[in-house]
């Protein structure tokens, strides 16, 4: 009875007993090959039943055919199921558990060939270290200096190795990182994207709502010569962003010895050597012919950093708040448009054709890649840099080296900007009147921008503003109503500064006059847009020198009292304020609804939208008669977009001579007077109108004499009064 089972047992092996027999195989030395899983214990008859520790046990060695299949069977499949294990054993004679535990041996014997490989491996590269090291240390021992020929300090010259390698690397790293984002979009075209600006909660009110209504002569796109970049241009353009991010911030940080404070210690001067030394590479040397304005400014705005980053990196809120600098931009391409929802590694390829008010100043025409980076949490950076070296032209002007704003969170929803211009231009087509001006780099420089973006911000915070006092006579307190007229009113401002400046796509005539005096004309046809009037408009421009300060100049244009002084269309008419909206912390900045009290009775339905603004490098007046009734659809918050206007106005600079910061707490504009100073100003004074409603009518050369004659009248009262005044 109890042999029976010791019979069944027989040929059997436990799972614990098998390690103890690869132990005993391998102090045998037998082949391993041909020992691994070939042997099986088999019970001792009834002995195996016996607890006693010093039992005996058989050994069954398989035959090389068992071996062979099980072999073959185990590079098939190394774990057999239970059906193929019965399977395979039934083949070969053997027990399914026989089975189980000669394939558990040969996978545990695979397991330890493979970690000896390994090892072997390791330690052969171990060994092929050790020497590299050794050599690099002899090699290190035995250097010496290229220019002295003593020995060098190895720790220096380790440092600064290691030091370059870090930067380098975190440089590769970066460049790697941006092409891993601008492979998502490159080769697609610019409408793949109808959303340039980020995906965050919109304003309640934005910059720019409307797109291109700033051509304000019907002019052509910028720059229709220039193309997307190529394929091949695009990792070029990358790797050149991303170096002009890294000389932008440390432009904006560094002071002496690369930037010189001014004479006065109101500004910075770049020093060119310096900045040679320091960034060595850069987009090339100079061009012959060209000079070098570098500018940097710094102030506190009143706007969060992310709308102002949204702001910098949609091309339609940039040139509206931008206006009197920016007479035209357009986004060519969009390598990149940022990640986890904002524009941090943002990459667009643009065009602008940058501006001064005035028909004597040449535009400047750009083309270059902005870069948008986050560099720690509420500190981001935005950089144009010049693509002239992709795509040369004979006929470029001016090129951007690395410049635009680093801008640093703070509290309250404010924002610390500073902004650095690095531009190379030919500036000798600037008429002499403005050379100075231009030539100091406060035409184009970081003051302006920086100036610009102080006053639009405010503008901005005034439209948002809920707390508007109900107490003062004329201020529009009804919110839409304040939200549309200043929508209408930016389109205004828009609309006269892209059509004052000598931009190429404006074809100007001069007519009779001497130097700066000439009035040039050109001629519109306006078709079917509904912000516009329709028929042939008639535009001059003229600017000239006034030895007046610009804060005097502007503070005569925008008083509605003395408006008569000048306004040869109110006809000596009283002029009175029936509604406005405050712009700013100064009291000229704002927008104005003015009613001329004529005896006329054909302006009786007519009023004048005006609005006045000021920092300290720019001033302007500007308006436009508006119906009553279109202002009043305006007034109750109905869409200012189909009120037409034919803007007319003022650009007032000042003449260079001396450009100081704000002299008053409000923040107003240049008050030289106050500063004890004797600057004059630059006056451009602009007029457009309606000379026949019918767009297919003959201009006629009476129509250009009256216009000529009307802005000559002007600025002789404007002089007249002016030097009375500074009598």
């Amino acid at each position: 009875m109890f042999q029976q089972p010791s019979n069944m047992m027989e040929g059997q092996l436990h799972p614990l007993e098998s390690e103890s027999e690869i132990g005993r195989m391998r102090d045998d030395e037998l082949d391993s090959t041909t020992k691994s899983g070939s042997e099986n214990h088999e019970a001792a008859s009834g002995d195996d039943q016996n607890p006693r520790p010093n039992k005996k046990k058989r050994y069954h060695r398989h035959t090389q055919h068992q071996i062979q299949e099980m072999e073959a069977f185990f590079k098939e499949c190394p774990h057999p199921d239970d059906k193929q294990r019965k399977e395979l054993g039934r083949e070969l004679g053997l027990e399914p558990l026989q089975v189980k535990f000669w394939f558990q041996n040969k996978r545990t014997q695979m397991k330890t060939q493979h970690e000896r490989h390994e090892n072997t491996q390791l330690r052969t590269e171990n060994e092929k270290l050790r020497a590299d090291n050794m050599r690099y240390r002899e090699a290190l021992s035995t250097a010496s200096c290229p220019n002295c020929g003593g020995p060098t300090a190895v720790g220096q010259m380790s440092f600064d190795e290691h030091h370059l390698r870090l930067e380098n690397a975190r440089l590769r790293e970066e460049i790697d990182r941006i092409s891993a984002i601008a492979a998502k979009y490159v080769g697609k075209p610019v409408v793949s994207y109808p959303l340039l600006s980020s995906p965050m909660t919109p304003r309640p009110f934005e910059f720019g709502a409307q797109p291109g209504t700033g051509d304000m002569y019907g002019a052509g796109d910028l720059l229709r010569s220039i193309s997307s970049p190529s394929e091949a241009d695009k990792p070029i353009i990358i790797e050149l962003a991303v170096a002009a991010m890294e000389e932008l911030v440390r432009m904006a940080q560094m002071g002496e010895p690369l930037w010189m404070t001014s004479l006065d210690g109101t500004t910075y001067v770049l020093n060119e050597e310096e900045y040679i030394r320091t960034f060595p590479r850069g987009i090339g040397p100079k061009p012959t012919g060209f000079k070098c304005e570098a500018s940097r400014e710094t102030a506190v705005v009143i706007m969060n950093h992310i709308n102002l980053v949204e702001i910098l990196m949609d091309v339609n809120q940039w040139s509206t708040v931008f206006s009197g600098i920016v007479s035209k931009a357009s986004t060519l391409d969009v390598l990149s448009t940022g990640i986890a929802g904002n524009y941090n590694g943002a990459l667009q390829v643009m065009a602008t054709e940058f501006q001064v008010p005035s028909p004597l100043v040449p535009t400047r025409e750009s083309y270059y890649v902005r870069y948008c980076k986050q560099h720690a949490e509420g500190t981001w950076a935005v950089v144009d840099v010049s693509l002239d070296n992709i795509r040369p032209s004979p006929t470029a002007r001016c090129r951007r080296r690395p410049s635009g704003c680093l801008i640093q969170e703070m509290p309250n929803g404010y924002s610390k900007v500073t902004w650095v211009e690095h531009v190379e231009v030919d500036d000798s087509g600037v008429h002499s009147l403005y050379k100075q001006l231009v030539s100091t780099g406060h035409a184009f420089g970081a003051q302006r921008w920086i100036a610009t973006l102080d006053r639009q911000c405010e503008r901005l915070a005034s439209v948002m503003a809920t707390n508007v006092p109900t107490g003062d006579v004329g201020v529009i307190t009804n919110q839409d109503g304040r939200k549309s007229m200043l929508k209408l009113a930016e389109r205004m401002v828009m609309s006269f500064c892209a059509g004052v400046s000598a931009s190429t796509a404006h074809t100007w005539t001069t007519l009779s006059g001497t130097g700066a005096d000439d009035v040039r004309v050109m001629t519109r046809k306006s078709v079917d847009d509904p912000g516009r009037p329709p028929g042939i408009v008639l535009s001059a421009a003229t600017s000239f020198w006034l030895p007046v300060s610009p804060k005097r100049v502007f503070d005569f244009l925008r008083d509605e009292n003395s408006r008569s002084e000048w306004d040869i269309l109110s006809n000596g008419g009283v002029v009175q304020e029936m509604a406005h909206i405050a712009n700013g912390r100064d009291t000229g900045n704002c927008v104005s609804l003015l009613r001329v009290n004529s005896a006329n009775s054909s302006q009786s339905n007519m009023l004048i939208l005006q609005e006045s603004c000021t920092d300290p490098t720019a001033s302007f007046v500007i308006y436009a008669p508006v119906d009553i009734v279109a202002m009043n659809v305006v007034l109750n918050g109905g869409d200012p977009d189909y009120v037409a206007l034919l803007p007319s106005g003022f650009a007032i600079l000042p003449d260079g001579s001396t450009i100081t910061a704000t002299t008053s707490s409000a923040g107003g504009g240049i008050d030289t007077d106050a500063a004890g100073s004797s600057s004059g100003s630059l006056l451009t004074v602009a007029f457009q109108i309606l000379v026949d409603s019918v767009p297919t009518a003959k201009l006629s050369l009476g129509s250009v004499a009256t216009v000529n004659n009307l802005i000559a009248c002007t600025v002789e009262r404007i002089k007249a009064s002016l030097s009375c005044e500074n009598a």
